[in-house]
């Protein structure tokens, strides 16, 4: 198990070499911002890309880029969002605010997924199966920002039970604020309660089938002790590494559902940094995406080992 955890963290390192160093080059490559004149911090940006190689080839600049990094974590200045400031400490006003959405949507999708997925499986083939495998499959073929326009519409718009945006400012916690959170929180919902039940159904469906269920059974059991002991025991380990990756993933956040509901977070910032052409902001953003996006993976793959002991991913026999 050891052996494959650091197979497996040299290869997602590698990976992510080598996807930031492809991002690196296409962004280098796209024309520079001007910037404004007569701005004493124009004077000081031109040195800044100077010394930054702007002139040099593109694996020159990317050795600067990575030393800047890994030496004084440098990541670079806004050149046109928020002109003269550095790009970490922008990045970190905004990570909060998806922290904190994603947080708060993960927390109620889960249980309800996986409650959904285990009601399904045991009325498998009725009409309560049916009814949560078509919806399923529905939410599922959906993307999110159209559950978010529907979401604006009907409780933001006509019920007018929700603004519309989310509330400004820095109280994550107080009511107004968590009042303001939900439609957001909603919209980002309704997949993730779709992809537990399928793989909760999926997986409880089979075990129930499973020979030593029917062992279990002759031995006297009730097929309610029969399910808790060992059907969902069996069950969740597949469930339990998605529900890992989703808790890394929750950083992640969602570049759409923050630009709909004004989430002030870093899918805002990545998306206005488009927009604006700022490539340093998108140049973090990116990279903090990517390593989000293999850090879940990673987390999903290890933790099979430590949930069944029977499993020995890597090793031999």
């Amino acid at each position: 198990m050891l052996k494959y955890t650091l197979q497996r963290v040299l290869y997602m390192i590698m990976v992510f070499f080598i996807i930031t160093l492809m991002c690196f080059v296409l962004i280098r490559m796209l024309p520079q911002p001007i910037l404004p004149p007569n701005d004493p911090h124009t004077e000081v940006l031109e040195m800044r890309r100077e010394a930054l190689g702007y002139n040099e080839p593109y694996l020159v600049q990317f050795a600067r880029f990575l030393e800047g990094v890994f030496t004084k974590f440098d990541w670079g200045y806004s050149e046109k969002l928020y002109f003269g400031r550095g790009v970490w400490s922008v990045f970190l006003e905004k990570l909060p605010a998806t922290i904190i959405v994603n947080l708060y949507s993960i927390l109620w999708t889960i249980p309800v997924g996986i409650a959904l997925g285990v009601l399904a499986a045991l009325k498998k083939n009725t009409w309560v199966d049916y009814f949560i495998s078509t919806i399923t499959m529905v939410v599922i073929s959906v993307p999110s920002f159209v559950y978010a326009f529907l979401i604006q519409y009907i409780f933001c718009f006509k019920l007018r039970w929700f603004p519309f945006l989310m509330k400004s400012g820095t109280d994550w916690f107080s009511w107004d604020m968590f009042v303001s959170m939900i439609p957001a929180v909603l919209s980002l919902s309704f997949g993730v309660i779709a992809g537990f039940t399928r793989t909760t159904r999926a997986e409880l469906t089979e075990v129930l089938t499973s020979e030593f269920m029917l062992l279990a059974r002759t031995k006297g059991l009730t097929k309610a002790q029969a399910t808790v002991r060992h059907a969902l025991r069996n069950c969740f380990v597949v469930v339990v590494p998605g529900i890992f990756g989703e808790f890394i993933g929750i950083l992640g956040g969602s570049l759409i559902i923050e630009g709909i509901f004004a989430i002030p977070g870093v899918g805002g910032l990545t998306l206005n940094a488009i927009n604006g052409l700022d490539y340093n902001i998108f140049m973090l953003s990116t990279v903090f995406y990517t390593a989000i996006g293999l850090a879940a993976g990673l987390v999903v793959d290890i933790s099979y080992g430590f949930i069944d002991p029977r499993i020995r991913v890597g090793s031999k026999k």
